[in-house]
């Protein structure tokens, strides 16, 4: 039923996007001021965005490494630098880079940028954080704005973030990833396994009918032990 009523109301919500987005807008999370520039993914009408602001908020970021992968706004960076980490944030849209560098400088910090289609112009490096807000629809992007909506008709976007996502995280790495249950949840883990990666869900929460996920995204490999040191870990506190 939820499925049917989005698609029915999606033209008329396009439209509305489509006019209200056609200039800059504001937007704002608690002390972090930002803008938004047309064709940038928005953070207004979707809980993605604020439910990894969220989260982030209780880790402990100070001196860490942060990747945002596909940064939109760059809000989430730049609640990662005001922690002290030191960021980098990549978009294959150039008007996302602008509007990311635009919103460091509105909240007096500094991030590093770069233009990339996914992992493909960074240098390679292990980061402590990558947080990861993908495309999951299954078509493929006509113009630059549908990049942040649309994954590739056959999924293509997956297919070249976990061929390629062990390269840049080491053992100790939180690498995170934001999912709906309106994307083909069961494709995407198995695109994941496939490249030796496991998604175990951290967060789970629901809004507007519709249940969001944070994954947390493991080599398999070396999975065990990671799970093996946090267990002894917890061991140790009781």
């Amino acid at each position: 039923m939820r499925k049917l009523i989005i698609r029915f109301i999606f033209p008329f919500f396009r439209s509305f996007v489509n006019f209200y987005f056609s200039k800059p807008r504001n937007y704002r999370y608690k002390k972090i001021k930002a803008v938004v520039l047309p064709g940038v993914f928005f953070p207004h009408f979707t809980i993605s965005t604020k439910l990894l602001l969220q989260f982030l908020e209780t880790k402990e970021l100070e001196h860490h490494t942060f990747l945002e992968l596909g940064c939109g706004t760059g809000i989430i960076s730049v609640l990662a630098a005001k922690k002290g980490a030191r960021v980098v944030a990549s978009d294959i849209n150039p008007t996302a880079i602008e509007n990311a560098k635009l919103n460091a400088t509105k909240n007096s910090v500094e991030i590093t940028t770069y233009l990339s289609d996914l992992f493909a112009e960074l240098p390679r490096q292990q980061f402590d954080f990558i947080i990861i807000n993908p495309p999951y629809y299954p078509k493929t992007p006509k113009i630059m704005a549908e990049e942040a909506w649309f994954c590739g008709e056959h999924f293509e976007y997956f297919e070249k973030l976990f061929l390629t996502a062990t390269n840049y995280f080491h053992d100790k790495s939180e690498v995170l990833m934001i999912l709906s249950e309106d994307c083909e949840l069961e494709k995407i883990k198995t695109m994941a396994a496939k490249n030796g990666l496991n998604m175990i869900i951290l967060v789970k929460k629901k809004k507007w009918g519709e249940m969001n996920y944070i994954f947390r995204l493991f080599d398999i490999s070396k999975e065990s032990n990671i799970l093996l040191q946090s267990s002894s870990v917890q061991y140790k506190k009781k």
